[in-house]
């Protein structure tokens, strides 16, 4: 089982969307949510053409200096942050360092648009704890119960948890 950044963007966001996409239930091709920030990244990719893929993760962009990651809405920093923080270590073990610059088109929350992570000692091993933790809980038998939050009715996997 190979953890991507989707895998560690669910585990902060949801453990139960984390099971389900680690186990290949895959319900976001019905989920107009997940269509529209499709549609706007390949829209801003379609201008740009910054799009990498290394290994089994993606990568919006990268400079000089940034790994740069776009996300549609600030809706969860959290995960989206340490989605950025997996890549910096993906691509620090391939021997590139970078920063990390997490871009948002529509931000509800945070007061910037634009956030600046860097990868550091303390949070790669974090980073190996969470994957560890994201191999074990896909592996488990029992489904994580629902998180029964405001979050879930724009999440693809509403309709499975609670219909």
């Amino acid at each position: 089982m190979n953890v991507n950044g989707t895998l560690i963007n669910y585990y902060f966001h949801c453990k139960r969307q984390c099971y389900f996409h680690g186990n290949r239930l895959n319900l976001e091709d019905n989920s107009e949510n997940v269509s529209i920030g499709k549609a706007l990244h390949e829209e801003r990719n379609k201008c740009n053409n910054t799009e990498i893929e290394i290994e089994n993760i993606k990568i919006d962009k990268l400079t000089k200096e940034y790994l740069i990651e776009v996300k549609k809405s600030d809706a969860d920093v959290e995960a989206a942050k340490w989605q950025l923080l997996y890549y910096l270590k993906v691509l620090k073990n391939k021997g590139i360092l970078r920063k990390g610059k997490l871009e948002f088109i529509e931000k509800n929350k945070t007061k910037k648009k634009i956030l600046l992570f860097e990868l550091t000692e303390e949070n790669e091993k974090e980073l190996c704890e969470i994957t560890n933790n994201i191999k074990k809980l896909i592996l488990q038998d029992d489904i994580p119960k629902v998180l029964n939050e405001s979050k879930c009715k724009k999440c693809a996997y509403y309709e499975y948890c609670y219909i």
